[in-house]
């Protein structure tokens, strides 16, 4: 192992940590907040939400509109991990224009950012993927990049129930059903919802909205671009 792969297993290691701490007071209260915020948010942003994530998990399991990359077969993990560094700074430029761009623009302008970030998103983790080396058109890979997404964008309870997946992929991959439809999906979009909603509000406030909209962008794919870059080292580097 050379000196980028043993500060890359560190920095592995302290992501692992944070994965599997517990909910803390915070967020149970936090959570708690939530779920009184989802009560008075418009029954229209909610549809809006849920189906366009619904589609969005479909067009991963069944579609072909992002599997176009074929994966890198060699390269070094620095190597591997500059260019997805690169795909990041991207995609995060990316994100905050669309964030900037809507945000604080009206209810409607507003609310289409969300399947612009989600598909920006996924465009990434596609991406991603393939440059660590891995199939994208093999139906596991893609499930596999839907529970990578779910570990950024959980509570910290669903992060402990996904990264047990996520760690034991090789052994839990072998029990996949065949029916693709069984993967969770309104619980998937419900944890990545609540985990969103708060920045989403706030980013139709007129005034403060393209702000708003540009950082949370930028951070929640920052925070993305972290968990999966762990995501694949933990299968590089077989950690159990």
């Amino acid at each position: 192992m050379n000196r980028y792969e043993d500060n890359a297993a560190k920095e592995l290691m302290n992501w692992q940590k944070e994965m599997m701490k517990k909910s803390g007071i915070i967020e149970k209260f936090t959570k708690g907040t939530q779920n009184k915020i989802n009560n008075i948010i418009p029954d229209k942003v909610h549809t809006v939400i849920t189906e366009a994530i619904k589609n969005m998990i479909k067009a991963v399991l069944f579609g072909s509109e992002y599997t176009t990359s074929l994966p890198l077969k060699d390269g070094s993990l620095e190597d591997r991990e500059n260019m997805v560094r690169e795909k990041i700074d991207f995609y995060k430029k990316s994100a905050a224009v669309s964030g900037a761009g809507t945000g604080g623009a009206g209810f409607l302008l507003s609310l289409a950012d969300f399947p612009i970030l989600l598909s920006l998103k996924m465009k990434f983790l596609f991406q991603c993927a393939s440059l660590y080396g891995f199939d994208v058109k093999d139906y596991r890979e893609r499930l596999y990049m839907l529970y990578v997404f779910q570990l950024a964008f959980s509570s910290q309870k669903k992060r402990n129930e996904t990264f047990k997946i996520v760690k034991d992929w090789s052994n839990y991959s072998e029990t996949l059903p065949i029916d693709k439809e069984a993967f969770d999906w309104r619980e998937f979009q419900q944890e990545y919802r609540d985990y969103m909603d708060i920045a989403k509000l706030l980013q139709m406030v007129p005034g403060i909205g393209a702000m708003v909209g540009a950082y949370a962008n930028y951070k929640l794919m920052n925070q993305l671009g972290k968990t999966s870059m762990n995501g694949y080292r933990l299968r590089i580097f077989k950690f159990n």
